[in-house]
């Protein structure tokens, strides 16, 4: 904003009720692209949101970098972090709502890379050996 140009683009029925919007942290992006462009409407100076392939390019020179062979996306990192959840004992319900699942059934997806088996559940009774 500095610069004058932290007014986004806003939907014409929004710039005509609320102009002061363009400016409000609200209507702001989260990730702003480093590149200003002029907008064909109004002509002017705007910065718009990151484009999607600039993160996948920074996974892929990341994991270029690290030297690993396999492709690497942010849908690795969502894998993981469903993973490392339910490693950590969340319950399946609750990785299901932080994952923005409509259904169960996709989130049990990430349950296949478990393979606890009957080790998968402490018993209370474990912890009796200990006193």
């Amino acid at each position: 904003m500095d610069k004058g140009l932290g007014a986004v683009y806003l939907p014409f029925a929004m710039a005509e009720k609320c102009p002061a919007a363009a400016t409000s942290w609200e209507w702001q992006y989260v990730f702003p692209s480093s590149r200003v462009s002029i907008d064909p409407g109004s002509k002017a100076m705007r910065r718009n949101h990151l484009d999607e392939n600039s993160g996948k390019r920074v996974f892929a020179e990341a994991a270029c970098r690290a030297g690993l062979t396999k492709s690497v996306t942010s849908r690795c990192f969502r894998h993981s972090f469903a993973t490392h959840r339910l490693e950590s004992g969340y319950d399946i319900r609750t990785v299901q709502e932080l994952l923005g699942h409509e259904s169960v059934e996709t989130t049990m997806i990430y349950t296949h890379v478990l393979n606890k088996g009957g080790r998968g559940v402490d018993s209370p009774l474990d912890d009796l050996g200990h006193v």
